[in-house]
């Protein structure tokens, strides 16, 4: 027999929910960690006095009793776990494991029994049902009746709200109320809050971010009470699943975090984390309301009478003391600014994002704690907005999809090294990426900034891009003349000389034109590769409307037919949601399901074939591709005549935009080139089309300026 011995799907009922987990008896102690929750409870071995193996509703179950009067009880055993866990117990616990039938005789008279915390009615010596008075919220008194109310669970669909006994009055005992003696029984170890006696301490005037408003907290040694303006509320230590102490991204302010299951109530709103603003500039001076022997006793150090400090460290160590629970800090995350924390959104507003050893943390509105024991995988997403920033999408075990939007791009590198380390399953990254992850985790936790990553790289690619297109949109006015930096000083000599003759202006204008004109086209070229290159797409555009229509794929095909599942199982989903929903589910059909569908789509493809060969020999199809060769001999010919137009014009115009004139030049330059003009368009209207490309060639501008 091994050291240990563990079970999966182990349930524990909490006020009327059975929540799963994980049990595993060991040498030392039993553990059981609740899934739901991540809460563990912990048994020491030496504690145990009691087990029982009973049948349950779920199965089987063991019932375990300590030494200090706690009852844990766990279902969810089969039939063939009693041997070994009977084995065990003699082994390590010097228990012996009984077995306890349960009544089902349905009587409901019967003796009621407080054994501890809980509380059993038992028919002839056998157990009918049990009560853990924990959860009893109010014991009403009648003449002859004791009324049990029941705290309530939302997360279960049917609650017990109230159980009444009949206490039939007894004559062995005048003197004491059989009645008053059985709630007085059941107060003891309900968890009913009464704020009797004084408060420990007293924190006035709290700002409280969530229930929202100001508050004066005062603690007592087994719940907290909030009291506001508007509302109260009475928080048992033992509903304080976790604390949380976060710095603020200003590093001037400090949030404490107090996770709750079950959760405050307000009307139909529930508040599963209490949050506390402090500033770290805020002091106090602190004494508590005991004497110094209590509070050494109570506490053991962990507090003293006379305290003094910042505000959130006072209230912060108080808490820690009552509760009994540890303090989660931010870990060795640090971001791009410095700071513990991500500035990210969260649905509608704005807010931090904590990466913590274990888990996730946003705060404030709502906020979300997930531990890396319930992430199935995580997902860079680009943003929707802009380039500038990135989405972290985290998805749980349980289907939720938490998505944390416009994270700045700088935070990148940190957050997906922070994630590697940890290793969490990365959604989109590569094949050979998760490959290399599987035998390679520990290079991947210690992995440095400058890692490879094809997100990362395109992310820097497109912001290069953008810088050079930037600098070459400054520097393209300015580009021909610090072409040649030695000849702008003649050029602005020759701007400001009166005695400059017009016969050195034309030469200069000549040699900058011809200048000009090699760059112009220079330029032109490239623009007319890119054109090219998009040519193809333009036809792509053109379709044959009387052709056959285009089967569709075996995805398309089995899309079709599910979409309307899809949407009845999901309900308002949205028709991108659709989209993703069915390529998960496309994914994850075998084999056997796709063939069919391929079949499918290989026979509207056949047919397909045949319709389209039979359509082109009917002729179909002969009068739109002549249509779009007449289109395309058009087309070149329009762009013989846009180019050498084009270039006539910069010709023209090359001397003005190169080289300074004189304002005599300038004058005569510009009556040549419209007379020019003019005779060109009154020929190009008389002439046919090949004459029209020789008047174009060669303009009779170009030869006056010559002359």
């Amino acid at each position: 027999m091994g050291d240990t011995l563990e079970f999966n799907e182990i349930y524990q009922e909490v006020k009327g929910s059975w929540n799963d987990g994980r049990l595993r008896f060991s040498k030392q102690n039993v553990v059981y960690k609740s899934s739901k929750t991540g809460k563990v409870d912990s048994i020491p071995a030496g504690e145990l006095n009691l087990a029982q193996w009973r049948r349950v509703c779920l199965g089987h179950g063991i019932k375990l009793g300590t030494s200090t009067g706690h009852i844990y009880k766990y279902d969810g055993f089969r039939d063939t776990d009693f041997e070994r866990i009977s084995d065990f117990f003699k082994a390590n616990y010097k228990v012996e494991l009984t077995e306890k039938d349960t009544c089902v005789k349905g009587w409901n008279w019967g003796t009621a029994k407080f054994s501890g915390p809980l509380l059993s009615f038992d028919i002839n010596d056998s157990t009918a049902f049990e009560i853990p008075l924990s959860n009893v919220s109010q014991c009403a008194t009648g003449k002859n009746e004791v009324t049990l109310e029941f705290h309530q669970n939302d997360d279960t669909e049917v609650s017990l709200m109230e159980v009444r006994f009949y206490v039939p009055p007894s004559q062995a005992d005048e003197r004491q109320d059989p009645v008053e003696a059985f709630a007085q029984n059941v107060l003891s170890k309900a968890d009913v809050i009464q704020a009797t006696g004084d408060a420990v301490c007293i924190f006035k005037e709290l700002q409280c971010l969530t229930p929202r408003g100001r508050y004066d907290i005062r603690i007592y040694p087994t719940f907290l009470h909030l009291h506001g303006k508007t509302f109260d509320y009475k928080i048992p230590y033992t509903t304080v699943l976790r604390l949380f102490l976060l710095p603020h991204k200003d590093q001037r302010q400090m949030f404490f975090v107090i996770s709750l299951d079950p959760p405050i109530k307000q009307g139909q709103t529930r508040y599963h984390f209490l949050i506390l603003l402090f500033s770290k500039e805020e002091d106090i001076n602190l004494t508590l309301n005991m004497s110094e022997e209590d509070v050494e006793r109570r506490f053991e150090g962990k507090l003293s009478k006379n305290m003094s400090g910042s505000l959130y460290e006072m209230v912060s160590r108080v808490m820690k003391a009552l509760v009994n629970r540890k303090i989660t800090v931010p870990g060795n995350f640090q971001g791009h600014s410095g700071a513990q924390c991500i500035t990210c959104s969260y649905k509608a507003s704005s807010g931090l994002l904590y990466p913590l050893e274990r888990g996730f943390i946003y705060v404030h509105k709502p906020p979300v704690h997930l531990r890396f024991e319930e992430i199935s995988c995580v997902n860079f997403a680009r943003g929707t907005t802009t380039t500038r920033s990135f989405d972290f999408e985290i998805e749980t075990k349980q289907g939720n999809q938490y998505t944390f939007s416009s994270i700045e791009r700088e935070e990148y590198g940190k957050l997906f090294d922070f994630v590697n380390a940890k290793k969490l399953n990365i959604k989109n990254r590569g094949f050979k990426e998760k490959k290399g992850m599987k035998g390679k985790i520990d290079e991947y936790s210690d992995s440095d900034d400058d890692q490879h990553d094809a997100y990362l790289e395109r992310m820097k690619a497109e912001g290069k891009i953008r810088e050079e297109g930037n600098d070459s949109d400054e520097s393209d006015g300015g580009s021909d003349e610090s072409f040649n930096p030695g000849e702008e000083d003649d050029d602005i000599a020759e701007e400001y000389d009166s005695n400059a003759s017009a016969s050195d202006s034309s030469e200069e204008g000549d040699e900058s034109e011809d200048e000009s004109a090699k760059k112009k086209k220079a330029k032109k070229a490239k623009v007319v590769k890119e054109k090219k290159e998009r040519k193809p797409r333009k036809e792509k555009k053109q379709k044959d409307t009387g052709g056959p229509k285009r089967p569709m794929s075996a995805y398309m095909l089995w899309l079709n037919s599910s979409r309307e599942r899809i949407k009845s199982e999901n309900p308002g989903i949205s028709i991108t949601e659709i989209s993703k929903k069915a390529g998960e589910m496309w994914r994850q059909l075998g084999k056997d399901e796709k063939e069919e569908w391929e079949s499918k789509a290989g026979e509207a493809k056949r047919q397909y074939d045949k319709a389209k060969k039979e359509y082109k020999e009917s002729g179909g199809g002969s009068t739109s591709t002549s249509k779009k060769e007449s289109k395309k001999s058009g087309g070149k010919k329009d762009e013989k005549k846009r180019k050498s137009a084009g270039g006539d014009k910069d010709r023209e115009r090359g001397g003005g935009n190169d080289s300074f004139k004189s304002r005599e030049f300038i004058e005569t330059s510009e009556e040549s080139s419209s007379d020019s003009d003019h005779k060109s368009k009154s020929k190009r209207k008389k002439e046919s089309d090949e004459e029209e490309e020789e008047a174009v060639s060669t303009p009779p501008s170009s030869e006056e300026e010559s002359d």
